[in-house]
């Protein structure tokens, strides 16, 4: 393998992730000239309410309070990487299969779709909203809501505001249709900012913005946060965080961040509160990569990033792999087939059904990957630290 460097030297490219590790180094990785201009940390926009930055999905489902205590859980879609900008076949194959999800019987229909990021590409522009957003959704009725990704959040050039389109969408003062839905039209979201903790029946999940940079960035005011929503959770619900680039990944192309472990190990540490799953995507396809954690249990670490892009990245080693760096083991991984991961949430456990729907033109095949957690809230032991 080369070695990272800090000047241009004449041929020099990008290398890949090493094999059999499921982050791409270790430590605080240095700048490199071949990306450091274009995958800048961008400035965060101003929030539209007060920290903590709730969210409360009544106020997009009416109602979903009741009829989730009347089911006894909650059902969602949840998955990336959707923009279909090179070929729209994938995406649309994805949201066709999720489309028809919804007319489940009430008690299995998903009640609303978390988007894991990178919801335009490749720049987040607000013209590609429609052909990537308004148009492949246009028949999925339930809300969208979304953390924003690194192309979500990459502006073009100076003309462009970083997370322009994003906002435009996730994040307006009061609920409109913006013209660029054309005839494929939804009211905006009113999300209070570009990280948030989104309050539903049965679950918490606490959404990250890990910003632009390969491997992902925050600042210490999102990581006060993210250790404060940790500390302050509900202890009757299940607690899901979700970013974007994901801590463990077994891929040829980005693979995990130690940014990002460090980010969540830290908030871990200071909050005592383990989450019961952790959500990414970034990675465009889907692995389930499990990590011990609190003892007589696992942390499932879900990468979920084939919602629709065109090229998938690679898984590089065989189910049950285990990184001697990490402890971090892949259960289950699909790099061969789009898909969606569809959740159900309960009193006692968090199950998942991966759905796969390559190719576009052939029905969904259902629990390629299934899998049940305990939801009930998990603490780190007196005196103990966790390394992710």
């Amino acid at each position: 393998m080369r070695k990272i460097t800090t000047s241009l030297i004449q041929g020099y490219a990008l290398h890949r992730p090493p094999t059999g590790h499921s982050q791409a180094h270790s430590g605080v990785h240095p700048l490199s000239p071949l990306t450091h201009q274009t995958q800048r940390f961008e400035p965060l926009p101003p929030p539209l309410g007060l920290p903590p930055y709730h969210y409360l999905l009544e106020t997009a489902l009416p109602g979903i309070g009741a009829l989730a205590a009347q089911h006894g859980k909650i059902v969602f879609h949840i998955v990336g990487d959707t923009g279909g900008i090179k070929d729209p076949h994938f995406q649309i194959g994805v949201a066709d299969a999720m489309e028809k999800d919804l007319s489940l019987p009430a008690d299995q229909a998903p009640s609303f779709f978390y988007h894991l990021g990178d919801v335009v590409y490749f720049n987040g522009e607000i013209s590609e909203y429609y052909p990537q957003f308004y148009e492949p959704y246009k028949f999925y009725t339930a809300p969208i809501i979304s953390i924003p990704g690194n192309h979500d959040g990459a502006p073009i050039d100076a003309s462009q505001t970083s997370l322009d389109g994003w906002i435009r969408y996730f994040m307006t003062d009061a609920p409109h249709i913006n013209p660029e839905s054309q005839d494929a039209q939804r009211v905006t979201m009113s999300l209070p900012n570009v990280y948030f903790t989104l309050d539903a029946p049965f679950v918490t999940i606490v959404g990250m913005y890990t910003n632009v940079p390969e491997h992902g960035s925050i600042d210490s005011v999102q990581q006060q946060w993210l250790t404060n929503e940790l500390a302050t959770a509900s202890k009757d619900k299940a607690l899901i965080v979700a970013m974007h680039h994901p801590i463990y990944s077994f891929d040829n192309h980005h693979s995990g961040s130690p940014n990002m472990a460090d980010a969540l190990q830290h908030a871990i540490n200071d909050s005592r509160r383990v989450p019961n799953i952790v959500f990414a995507a970034h990675v465009h396809d889907y692995q389930r990569i499990e990590k011990p954690i609190v003892t007589g249990t696992v942390t499932p670490f879900i990468v979920a990033g084939g919602g629709g892009y065109h090229n998938l990245h690679q898984v590089t080693v065989p189910a049950g792999t285990t990184d001697p760096a990490t402890n971090a083991t892949l259960i289950f991984g699909d790099s061969a087939h789009h898909g969606y991961l569809t959740l159900t949430v309960d009193a006692a456990q968090i199950s998942g059904t991966y759905t796969t729907t390559d190719p576009p033109t052939s029905p969904p095949t259902t629990g390629v990957d299934t899998f049940q957690y305990p939801a009930v809230a998990q603490f780190l032991p007196d005196s103990m630290v966790v390394s992710l």
